[in-house]
C-alpha cells in the first residue's frame, strides 16, 4: 500500500544507501562502552557526534550533564501534538573478543548484514531515526509537530542517571507520545511492537560462616554458609520449580482481556527457541502458549549466579566462610521493587533465616502502555503502509528497562517499534548483527511514522 509520498521515500533511500550506510559505520566505530571507566574523552566525543548529527537535522541540540555520561537533548518542529524518541547511545562490553570473526568496533558487512557492536542495540535505531527525520523535513519541510528526542549513555549500566535527569525535567520531556528504544523482527520477519517492560529487583544474598576457611574435618560441626544458602534458597522455590515466595503472588495485577488477545495472535515457534538454546524442554516442561505467558506475563526468580569456598583445578578440603547468591526477580504489572524487597526478607526471617543478608542492588518498576492505545494503532497501519508484513502487538516483553520513568512516572503512551534488529542479531553477545535490508527499511518506516503522527 504505497502513496507517491511513500515511492519518493523508498526512491531517495535507495539512491542514498551509500551515504546512510557510512554515517551508520562512523557511529559503530565509536567504542563507547558505558561499563568501562577511564575513557571519558572517547565517550564524551561518541555524544558529540550524535549531538552534531540532530543539528545536521535541522533540531535544537545540547548536551545535558548527569552524574554519569551526558544526555543528548534536542527538540524539532512545532504543533499541538509532541513526540518523545528515547534511544541510547552506550553499547555492552564486546568481550569475548575471540568470539567475533571481525573486530566490533571496525563494521563489515557480510551477506547483506552489517557485524558490529551497538549495530542491533541501540545505535542502529538512534541513527535511523535521526535520517528519517532528514527524510521527512527534505520532503516536507518542518515538521507540523514538536519531535525531542532523549539519547542517553547509561543505558547498558542500569541507567543510573536517568531518574534523577527525568525528574529534574519532567516539563522539558513532556509529551503525548513516546517510541522507545528499537524492537525487532521475529522469526517469521514480522516487525514486533512492544507495549511494556517487566520490572526487576536485583539483589544478593549473602551468608556467613567462620570468621576464616576450616579444614573440611570440621564439617560436621563447622556452620557452612554455603549449605545455608541452599536452604534458604529453597524456600523461594519449591523442587518443581514453582515460585513459593509468600505474598508475591497477591500483588500481581491481572492481564486486561485485550492483553490475552494479543497473546494469541503472537507467533511462537518453541522449537526454534528450544534448539538455539540447546535444550530439549523449557523450565517445568512448560510448552506452547502457556510457555509464551510464563514469559510475557509471569513474575520470575532467577538465579544470575552464586559463589562460594573453592572452585579451582583439583581438591580443596575447606569449610567456606562465606557464600553469596546474586538473584533478579522480574516483576510484572502490580509488583514493585520496595514491597518485593520487603516480602522477600520478611519471607526468610519467617523461617528463620534472618542470619542470611539481603542486599539490594537495584530495581526498576515494570511500565504497561494498552495494547489497543491510539499509538499502538499508529505503529501497526505505518507497517501495512510501508508493505511490511503485518505487525506483531507484545502486552510486554520478559526484560525490563527504565521505561516507567517516562511511561509510568510521566504519564506517557510508550512503545517500542521499529525493526532494525531481528532474533539472529546476537544483541549483547559476540557478531552483533543486523541486516542492512532491515536497517534500510526502518529509516523509511520512521519517516512514514513522522508522517502520520503529523496527521
Amino acid at each position: 500500500m504505497e502513496d507517491s509520498h511513500g515511492m519518493d521515500k523508498d526512491e531517495r533511500i535507495e539512491g542514498s544507501k551509500n551515504e546512510l550506510l557510512d554515517e551508520l559505520k562512523e557511529f559503530l566505530g565509536m567504542p563507547s562502552v558505558s561499563a568501562r571507566a577511564g575513557d571519558e574523552g572517547s565517550f564524551r566525543g561518541c555524544a558529540e557526534w550524535v549531538l552534531s548529527k540532530l543539528e545536521e537535522a535541522g533540531a535544537e541540540a545540547r548536551l545535558m550533564e548527569t552524574d554519569g555520561h551526558p544526555v543528548v537533548y534536542a527538540e524539532i518542529g512545532a504543533g499541538d501534538s509532541t513526540l518523545l524518541s528515547y534511544g541510547h547511545y552506550d553499547v555492552q562490553p564486546p568481550e569475548p573478543l575471540e568470539l567475533w570473526e571481525s573486530d566490533p568496533f571496525v563494521p563489515e558487512v557480510r551477506d547483506g548484514v552489517l557485524f558490529a557492536r551497538g549495530v542491533a542495540d541501540d545505535k542502529g535505531d538512534v541513527m535511523a531515526r535521526i535520517q528519517a527525520l532528514r527524510l521527512y523535513t527534505q520532503e516536507h519541510g518542518p515538521l507540523p509537530f514538536k519531535l525531542k528526542f532523549l539519547i542517553e549513555g547509561e543505558e547498558e549500566v542500569g541507567s543510573p542517571s536517568l531518574p534523577a535527569f527525568v525528574r529534574q525535567n519532567e516539563e522539558l520531556l513532556s509529551a503525548d507520545a513516546c517510541l522507545w528504544e528499537g524492537s525487532m523482527k521475529d522469526d517469521a520477519g514480522r516487525p514486533m511492537i512492544f507495549c511494556g517492560t517487566k520490572g526487576m529487583l536485583y539483589i544478593e544474598l549473602r551468608a556467613r560462616g567462620a570468621s576464616h576457611d576450616l579444614h573440611s574435618m570440621y564439617g560436621g560441626i563447622a556452620p557452612n554458609p554455603a549449605w545455608r544458602l541452599v536452604q534458604a534458597l529453597r524456600t523461594i522455590k519449591d523442587e518443581n520449580g514453582e515460585i513459593t515466595l509468600d505474598g508475591l503472588e497477591e500483588l500481581v495485577s491481572p492481564p486486561s482481556k485485550e492483553d490475552l488477545e494479543a497473546i494469541e495472535k503472537i507467533l511462537f515457534n518453541e522449537t526454534a527457541l528450544r534448539a538455539s538454546w540447546g535444550v530439549d524442554s523449557f523450565d517445568r516442561g512448560l510448552t506452547g502458549r502457556e510457555a509464551l505467558k510464563e514469559m510475557l506475563l509471569r513474575p520470575t526468580a532467577n538465579i544470575a549466579g552464586i559463589e562460594s569456598g573453592y572452585t579451582g583445578p583439583g581438591s580443596k578440603t575447606i569449610v567456606p566462610s562465606e557464600a553469596f547468591v546474586k538473584m533478579d526477580f522480574r516483576l510484572v504489572a502490580g509488583q514493585s521493587p520496595g514491597p518485593v524487597l520487603d516480602l522477600l526478607r520478611e519471607h526468610l526471617a519467617r523461617r528463620g533465616f534472618s542470619d542470611v543478608e539481603v542486599v539490594d542492588l537495584h530495581g526498576v518498576e515494570a511500565a504497561k502502555t494498552p495494547v489497543d492505545s491510539p499509538l499502538v494503532r499508529t505503529a501497526v497501519d505505518t507497517w501495512r503502509e510501508v508493505g511490511a508484513s503485518e505487525a506483531v502487538v507484545y502486552p510486554t516483553i520478559g526484560g525490563s528497562g527504565p521505561t516507567s520513568l517516562v511511561a509510568t512516572e510521566l504519564g506517557i503512551p510508550t512503545i517500542m517499534t521499529g525493526a532494525v534488529a531481528n532474533v539472529e542479531s546476537r544483541i549483547h553477545a559476540p557478531n552483533e548483527s543486523a541486516r542492512l535490508d532491515d536497517y534500510f527499511e526502518s529509516i523509511g518506516y520512521f519517516a512514514r511514522f513522522f508522517e502520520r503522527f503529523a496527521n
